[in-house]
Formats: C-alpha cells, structure tokens, sequence
C-alpha cells in the first residue's frame, strides 16, 4: 500500500485481515472487453496488490489479440503451488524470457515464465520493494527489516541477483527504506523514502556504481521519495509523497550527470510512465489535517520540460475513479490504462482510454490492481 503513511496504513490494513484460509481463494474469470488488435505487443499483466495481511496478491493477462481480459491467472497455471502470489504484491517487470513479480511482505521475488505465467523459482529478499535491470543482473531494494514503523530501522540495501542462477551475489547498504530505481550509463539510482522513520523522513537518492556496486554519493532531493523514472535526455524525474501535512507531495527534475535538482513541477504524483518523450502521472494526495484526498492527472513534455495538459482522462471518469492506483501507456497506440483501487478493499477496476483520453473499454481486476507489465511478440 503507498496511499496515506506506508507504515500507519500497512498497521491498520494488518489486524484488519486474516491470513488466506482456501475459502479465501479467488476463481478465475475471463471477459471479452474490446475488439482483437494486431499490435507488436502481444498483451500485458497486471499485478493486483491485495489488502496487506490478506494474502490477495494475484495477477491478471488483458489479450490484444483477442480483446479478451484473464482475471487471477496463477492459481490455474501453477496449480501445485501456494493458489495466490502471497502478500502485498508491490512490482512487476519482464526482462528477457521471464517476468519478476515483487511480493512485498511474503519477503520474496517470483521468478515466472513471461509468456506462460509458469513459476520457476522464489527468492527470498526480505521486505522487497521495485526492481531495475542491466545486462544479466537484476537489482532489487529493500527495506532490509520488518513492516514496522521504528525510528530505529536500519538502513535499506539493494541486491543483484544474477538473470540465469537467479540468486543474490552482491549487496549495498543505501538509505533508509529505499523505493524505485533507475540505471543511467552505468550509475544505479535509488528513491529513499525513510518511510518508517516518520516524521524524520530520508530525502536522499543513493547513488550506486555498478562495476564496484558500492554507494558512490547521495543527492538531496526532498523527504520521503517514491518513484524515479528517467528520459533520454540523462535526467531523473523523483517524486516526493511530503509529509501528509504541510509538506505537499511534488516531483522534481534531477540531472543524473551532476546530481543537481533543476526544476520543482509542483505536482503530487503518486505514479508515473514515460512513454514517447511523455511524462504521465496521476496524484491521489492525502492530507490528514482535512482528512481527504485530491485528483491530479497530467502530462510533461520531457523534451521542453514543461507541463502541457493537466488532464488525460474526460471529466467523468476523473470523477468516478476513486482512487486512482496505477498507470500504464501502450507506446503504440497511446492508450491510456488506468487502476482504481477504490476502497482499497473490495474489488478495483481496469480502465482503458485512447490517446484523446475517451473511455475505451473498463473491467473489474482484482483486490487493490496496481501494477503493470506488457509482454512483447
């Protein structure tokens, strides 16, 4: 979960569930949601958190050949394993023939076939967070101890784990409860969030060389980091949650050479993509002195630097997604793909707009659908 204070919510949302019992297993369900495409991109997964303590994790496939959406897939694709992914579904990525599916507090990475889904193997990474990849290696943050809000936490570490053994070979300590990163040349960038430190939030991206994978400096940035995306012009866009009370969420403009922050957008974003040369991003920023929630959806021209429209979707749909929770562009056609995590309880929904931002087509995903990754012919 990443709406509100990570640590307060993770606390609430823990002894509010229980863990799975067989009767909490979710069927699969299929649905025809849009006319066939022909596309270089044969479908995308979508990765459904679950409700923390819940064991709800599960994954779905949307078909562009067939138009057709697959709800919670794994169960019947890996039947003689555990029927759901686990507990806090946090990240997935494809590289090369296999897909990595983050499993935040079940303190494990699944390593599945891309194009069928198939599980390989599990490996342990305590409170695992996002991924980033390079030639054969795989780089993963961690909080590097337990779903607790403790000022006295330890730092957090990234590892490396090799794409054909698929186990950790090296290690670095970073700041504290590190979060998204990005690789520029041969430079690992890392969000730290200090997130269980609270009010004493980190304010750092840690920056790792890696050919010695050691923490080369950190740069100043804002407290509480989240997500970091780069552009093909060698800078990081880094966002910031603030504080939830005075401090405003924003994202700020980073040049990856010098480590010097350009440009503060004065937006709250809570997730983003850049696709052709286009930062898209939605905000759902919490505020506990009002106790509400406000919308923002936008776009930055990454070329210009500018914001140049702050709307993607039509009125009616800003208004009736409650919580918007996850974003994803198709490069080719421009589509626009939406979550609504809605109460963050009951089932979500998946939106998909075209370019214009007109409704496409909407179908129910799973508990919490959050994050996705699309699978190339």
């Amino acid at each position: 979960m990443k709406k509100l204070n990570f640590c307060l919510l993770a606390f609430t949302l823990f002894f509010l569930f229980s863990c799975r019992t067989d009767d909490n297993i979710v069927p699969s369900e299929t649905k025809e949601v849009s006319a066939g495409e022909d596309l270089p991109i044969k479908g995308f997964y979508l990765l459904n958190e679950g409700n923390m303590g819940s064991n709800k994790c599960t994954l779905d496939y949307f078909d562009y050949a067939t138009g057709t959406y697959h709800k919670n897939i794994y169960a019947e694709i890996n039947p003689s394993v555990v029927k759901e992914l686990g507990d806090v579904g946090n990240h997935i990525m494809i590289y090369g023939s296999k897909m990595y599916v983050v499993v935040n507090v079940s303190n494990k990475i699944e390593v599945l076939e891309a194009k069928t889904a198939k599980r390989i193997k599990t490996i342990q990474l305590q409170n695992c967070r996002y991924m980033s990849f390079k030639g054969n290696k795989v780089y993963a943050s961690s909080y590097a101890g337990p779903v607790e809000l403790n000022p006295n936490s330890p730092p957090g570490k990234v590892v490396e784990i090799d794409t054909t053994s698929l186990s950790i070979e090296r290690q670095v300590v970073v700041g504290y409860q590190p979060e998204e990163m990005e690789i520029v040349g041969n430079q690992l960038f890392v969000a730290n969030s200090g997130g269980y430190m609270f009010p004493n939030y980190d304010k750092t991206v840690s920056v790792i060389d890696l050919n010695s994978f050691m923490q080369t400096k950190k740069i100043d940035v804002a407290i509480n980091l989240h997500r970091i995306k780069k552009d093909n012009y060698g800078d990081l866009y880094v966002s910031s949650r603030g504080d939830y009370y005075n401090i405003p969420s924003s994202l700020f403009l980073v040049d990856a050479a010098t480590g010097t922050v350009k440009k503060d957008f004065h937006v709250a974003v809570s997730g983003m993509t850049i696709v052709n040369d286009k930062l898209y991003y939605y905000g759902n920023e919490f505020n506990y002195n009002t106790h509400t929630y406000v919308k923002t959806f936008g776009i930055i021209d990454v070329k210009t630097e500018q914001v140049i429209a702050n709307k993607i979707i039509d009125q009616q749909y800003v208004d009736e997604i409650k919580a918007p929770y996850g974003i994803a562009v198709n490069p080719y056609t421009e589509d626009i793909y939406l979550t609504d995590a809605r109460n963050y309880v009951t089932t979500g929904y998946v939106y998909c707009f075209d370019k214009s931002g007109k409704l496409k087509w909407k179908t129910e995903g799973g508990n919490i659908p959050a994050h996705f990754a699309f699978l190339y012919k």
